[in-house]
């Protein structure tokens, strides 16, 4: 199963997969998003679109970079699509994310029609691809998008867990640093 890479995008193998391994293949390239956005102190959350079995977008969280509340992985993949495709329209496609979408994205993925959600890690505070609530597949809008959840569900949530431990973990550490300063600075004065 050899990789065919090409200047617009990473293709399929071209041998034909299974759509379970197809699944893991491209979540692997949403967890290299991810890991991108942890480079960059963001929540590591990664995401791709696929078309005709071609990534055709790639993007991460940079909420934090942007200081913009939309500037989640699946917007700004949606976004890069829609350029690369000259059209909102992204009929056919499917998107890989590595943590279920929230509210916002299920909208966007639903307002462009995507074909098809995989997704990682579930989140219950406020996933809407049927943990927390399902838009993707309600009938009551126009489109629905196909979903399949939990593909590398305990890589892609493990990748979450590890970035907050950390963040906890630094957190406390210039708290600790900042209550020394704060006793040296006192002692000094006295």
């Amino acid at each position: 199963m050899r990789e065919i890479v090409r200047k617009r995008g990473e293709k399929m193998g071209d041998m034909e997969k299974t759509r379970a391994e197809r699944d893991e293949f491209f979540m692997r390239e949403a967890i290299k998003e991810a890991k991108k956005a942890w480079a960059k102190e963001e929540v590591p959350i990664g995401c791709v679109i696929v078309l005709n079995g071609e990534i055709i977008a790639r993007a991460h969280n940079l909420r934090e970079s942007k200081q913009l509340p939309t500037a989640h992985a699946e917007i700004l993949a949606i976004e890069e699509a829609c350029r690369k495709t000259g059209s909102w329209r992204l009929e056919g496609a499917e998107l890989y994310v590595t943590l279920e979408p929230c509210p916002m994205c299920a909208g966007a993925i639903i307002m462009s029609r995507i074909k098809r959600v995989v997704y990682g890690a579930s989140d219950p505070k406020g996933g809407c691809a049927g943990t927390f609530m399902n838009l993707l597949e309600d009938e009551r809008f126009n489109h629905q998008s196909e979903v399949a959840p939990g593909v590398l569900a305990d890589e892609c949530g493990q990748l979450l867990t590890d970035f907050f431990q950390q963040l906890r973990q630094k957190r406390k550490a210039e708290k600790a640093a900042k209550q020394h300063l704060s006793m040296q600075q006192t002692e000094g004065h006295e």
